[in-house]
């Protein structure tokens, strides 16, 4: 079999043709790449032993635009991504997938680069990708490279997070900053022109979250505030559980050129993207404790107690301002931002 050219070959219809250029592409770039003894057996599925426990399953999809992004890039973020969402249920994740969509025409010295990115973050956060699937479209019906992650988790037995599980009184903690993935995203569209200094946060969680779950196993519920950010999160969560919330701007940490950002285009940070934070609901009495271990842990070290969990039938979330008023964080109405994730 020939060699791959990826310095200068670009996707070919017959790399999603099922024959012998599909098989180059998979054994010299992505076998290569993520190795692992599920990939070597060769076959059309992986067959996993899993520990004992509740099996937990996510799937999420990535189209985010540019593909390539301070902090980060279309690959790594694909495993981030599905590994977060596993973690916020306390599973501990076990494997990946990954499907990919090559439009025709698109470089494959960018593709290797993409997956060596997903190899990486793979890699670090010890979750082998084990199985996939690759299709391409015709050029010009695709947009250089679109990519699906699922995977498995196991939850560990006795522990409940759901989102339903809030409760009035309860405490509302943020992991950290809000707002950096989706302003980092903006700030590389070519044609608005930004210089700021902003990374995207995109980053595994699953290491934190079984910390907390670990010393504070009374947490009710742990999301991650993605698409429509903070705002949505919490409305999502109030609307599951049946309560209000009632935050502090004050308490909500947003760092400067994000904020900088948003004031010039008049966006609000609670309702951009985050890839890398979580919002978690405690009893107040664990919060305290529960606040010290995230502060301990490199991706919690921003951590704070951002508001209570309120009894209120029209499920309001609202926040308190820096000047003493109160506002409705209502849903996000539109996307302001398309294609961050």
């Amino acid at each position: 079999m020939s060699r791959l050219d990826l310095t200068n070959g670009k996707v070919e219809m017959a790399h999603g043709g099922g024959g012998r250029a599909m098989a180059q592409l998979i054994s010299q770039l992505f076998a290569r790449a993520f190795d692992n003894e599920w990939l070597a057996q060769g076959n059309d599925q992986a067959q996993l032993s899993l520990p004992a426990g509740r099996l937990a399953f996510a799937s999420d999809s990535h189209v985010v635009s540019p593909l390539f992004f301070p902090g980060g890039d279309i690959g790594s973020l694909a495993v981030h991504g599905t590994l977060n969402d596993l973690a916020m249920c306390g599973a501990r994740p076990h494997a990946l997938s990954v499907g990919f969509i090559l439009e025709e025409g698109f470089p494959l010295s960018e593709l290797a680069r993409i997956v060596e990115s997903m190899a990486q973050a793979s890699r670090e956060a010890n979750v082998p990708i084990v199985t996939g699937d690759t299709k391409v479209v015709e050029r010009g019906k695709g947009d250089g490279v679109f990519i699906n992650t699922s995977g498995v988790g196991i939850v560990p037995e006795g522990l409940d997070l759901s989102g339903d599980r809030a409760r009035p009184g309860d405490c509302i903690l943020l992991s950290g900053s809000v707002g950096d993935h989706g302003a980092c995203i903006l700030t590389q569209r070519e044609s608005l022109g930004f210089a700021a200094d902003i990374r995207s946060d995109s980053c595994a969680l699953h290491r934190l979250t079984q910390a907390m779950v670990a010393q504070v196993p009374q947490l009710r519920c742990m999301r991650d505030p993605t698409r429509g950010g903070l705002a949505n999160t919490l409305n999502e969560l109030a609307q599951q559980s049946g309560v209000g919330m009632q935050l502090e701007e004050a308490a909500i940490p947003v760092i400067q050129p994000v904020q900088a950002v948003c004031e010039l285009l008049g966006l609000d940070p609670l309702y951009l993207a985050n890839e890398g934070k979580l919002v978690a609901i405690c009893p107040p009495e664990q919060a305290p404790e529960l606040l010290a271990l995230m502060r301990a842990h490199p991706q919690g070290k921003s951590a704070a107690i951002i508001g209570t969990v309120t009894a209120d039938p029209q499920q309001f979330v609202q926040l308190r301002t820096r000047f003493g008023g109160n506002r409705l964080l209502d849903w996000l109405n539109s996307e302001p931002l398309p294609r961050i994730c």
